[in-house]
Order: C-alpha cells, then sequence, then structure tokens
C-alpha cells in the first residue's frame, strides 16, 4: 500500500485538491436552478464557439512550427495534428503528461530530440502564463472597485493582486532565465557543465549534458528580441480567440458582461489550472470562473451552468480530435511510449 501512495502520489494530491475547489464551488449553489440554466441554454452558439476554438488551435500549432524552427523547419500541417494529441494528453492524463506525449511522437515523425522540443513547449508555457498575466492586469483596476473579491484556490480565498503578484514572480523570473539562457548560449553551457561536474556522478554527467545542450538548442527562438516579440503576440492572438469561444457560450445562457471580464475569467481560471489538480483539470478551472462572474454580478447558478458547459466545450473538441490522430498514428499510451519518455536520447 505504502509503495502505491509512493508512486501514485502526486496523481493522488491532483484528486485531493480538485475535490477542495469542487467543493468551493457546489456548496455555493442552489441545485434546481443550476440545472435550469443549464437546460434552458441555447447550444446553438456552441457551434461558432467551437469554430474559434478550432482556429485557436491552428495558431498554436503556427506557434510551435515557429519556435521549434531553429532546431528543424516543420510545416504547421505537420504540427496541428500532433498539438491536438498533445492537448488530448493533458485532458485525460495527470500532470500534463500531454507535453511529453506530444514531444515523443514528434521525435517519433521528425526525429527531433525531446528534450529539444520540450524546451519549446516550456517556453509556450511561460508565454502563456505572461498573457494570463496581462489578461489579470488589465482587469485589475475595475476589479479594486468590486467588493471583497477574492479567488478561492484550494479552499482559501486568495486575492486577486496576491495571485497576479506570485504569478509575475513565477512566469517574468522563469522567462527572464530562458531569455538570458538563449541570448548566452556559451556562457549558459558553461555555468552547468560546472553544475554537473560538481553535483553529479561521473557516469551520469556526459547523459545530463547531452539533454541539456539540446534542450538549450530549443531556446534559440528566443535569441533575438523581435523573435521573442513574436512569441508573445502569437500567444496573446491564440488567448484572445480561446476567449472569443468564452463569448460565443455566454450568449447561450442569456448573461452578459464585457469581453475584458472574459478575458479576465480566461486568465484566472487558466493561471489555477497551474496547480497540481485531477485530470481535464476538473474543479480548479470550475471554481474561479465562477468566482470571477459572480463578482461581475452574474446569478452564481448561471455562472456555474455557464462555466461546466464552457469546460466541458474546451474539453471534448481536443480530446476526441487527439484522440482520432493518436488512433491514426497506431500509437498507445503504453509502456513502450512511457519508455521513450525518459529521455533516453543518443549523447
Amino acid at each position: 500500500m505504502k509503495n502505491w501512495i509512493r508512486k501514485y502520489w502526486k496523481f493522488l494530491l491532483g484528486l485531493a485538491i480538485s475535490a477542495v475547489f469542487v467543493y468551493s464551488a457546489a456548496r455555493k449553489l442552489e441545485w434546481e436552478d443550476f440545472f435550469l440554466a443549464v437546460r434552458s441554454a441555447n447550444y446553438w452558439w456552441l457551434i461558432p464557439g467551437v469554430g474559434v476554438y478550432m482556429i485557436g488551435l491552428w495558431v498554436r500549432a503556427w506557434r510551435w512550427h515557429y519556435l521549434l524552427r531553429p532546431v528543424k523547419p516543420i510545416s504547421t500541417s505537420t504540427m496541428f495534428p500532433i498539438v491536438t494529441i498533445g492537448y488530448m494528453g493533458n485532458n485525460i492524463y495527470p500532470a500534463r503528461a500531454g507535453e511529453v506525449l506530444r514531444a515523443v511522437i514528434l521525435k517519433r515523425h521528425e526525429n527531433v530530440p525531446i528534450s529539444a522540443s520540450l524546451a519549446t513547449v516550456i517556453v509556450e508555457r511561460i508565454f502563456d502564463g505572461v498573457v494570463m498575466l496581462a489578461f489579470i492586469f488589465v482587469n485589475l483596476g475595475e476589479l479594486s472597485r468590486l467588493t471583497d473579491f477574492s479567488i478561492p484556490l484550494a479552499g482559501l480565498q486568495i486575492g486577486l493582486q496576491d495571485l497576479a503578484l506570485w504569478g509575475s514572480i513565477a512566469f517574468f523570473g522563469a522567462l527572464a532565465v530562458f531569455i538570458l539562457a538563449a541570448m548566452f548560449p556559451e556562457v549558459t553551457e558553461r555555468l552547468l557543465a560546472w553544475f554537473v561536474n560538481h553535483f553529479l556522478p561521473e557516469k551520469l554527467r556526459p547523459k545530463v549534458m547531452g539533454v541539456a545542450v539540446r534542450f538549450l538548442a530549443g531556446l534559440e527562438s528566443l535569441h533575438s528580441p523581435l523573435e521573442s516579440l513574436m512569441i508573445f503576440l502569437t500567444s496573446a492572438v491564440i488567448w484572445l480567440l480561446e476567449t472569443g469561444k468564452y463569448w460565443f457560450v455566454m450568449h447561450a445562457f442569456g448573461f452578459s458582461v464585457s469581453f475584458f471580464a472574459l478575458m479576465l475569467m480566461n486568465g484566472v481560471v487558466n493561471l489555477a489550472t497551474t496547480l497540481p489538480g485531477a485530470p481535464g483539470y476538473v474543479g480548479t478551472f470550475d471554481a474561479p470562473g465562477i468566482a470571477v462572474l459572480a463578482a461581475y454580478g452574474v446569478d452564481v447558478n448561471v455562472a456555474a451552468g455557464y462555466t461546466v458547459v464552457l469546460h466541458i466545450a474546451l474539453w471534448v473538441v481536443p480530446t476526441l480530435l487527439g484522440a482520432y490522430y493518436l488512433a491514426r498514428e497506431g500509437v498507445k499510451w503504453s509502456d513502450n511510449l512511457r519508455k521513450e519518455t525518459d529521455l533516453k536520447e543518443p549523447v
């Protein structure tokens, strides 16, 4: 039993955190009003919402193509199915395993080193976080006028200013480190070599340095400020398109808040989903989203119905499409595939 707990403690922790979030949201609901909101929604609005989201997925594929150009030029049409497989993996496996899954599929397709492609995936996530913070900062002035506004995070009531502060430290700090590493690769490699030679066993040093060098190659797209700006702008377009889906689904439920309010909701829920949680971001997406809409005066039951339907719509499209592409690849998340994720690449 102890061995099982040690093996799956991250998964169990995610389930526990998600359960706290779900309880935080569910305890405030009048269930009859919640189900009435869900039943009476006009689901035709989901069609344009899904269309906008698909455009966003294509832009994500273009961004990954752009990031990988220094490593290997690969067309966006080749990247799109792999990106979709990755998002499917994030939705059904714990600990964002889809990021590793798409790196493995890319290596099978294009022989791109896993460590290099994972570096670009991390860069994506950092820029996503920066854009989410920008969405929050745009609305901080307005929210400061709302009474006692806070976000439920794992059972605690966290002020939005606190969330923005700690998020800024994390994402801007990581971005600064990555940009410096990309701008000064030789210095970074020497520092890594010193660390490896002083703190790791001799037999591990060549393997670790090989992975580190390939990882640095994946950061090359950050070498130029213009390239970094392009990645940021592309990330902003991606998340504005996703906010467009929020806007279309809002019309299905008949309430109205500004597009900026939906940008804030998008930023808050996606920062919250960086916390450990159950697969599919159950709870970590929903409770903060409901809190944001309630702060704007939306009835909590309508806000919950909207958020749950939006979450399902965001989950279903990439999951089904990714499963289709994965089946077409003839690949399963098997023990053999797991072994490929150990970064056992030739030095």
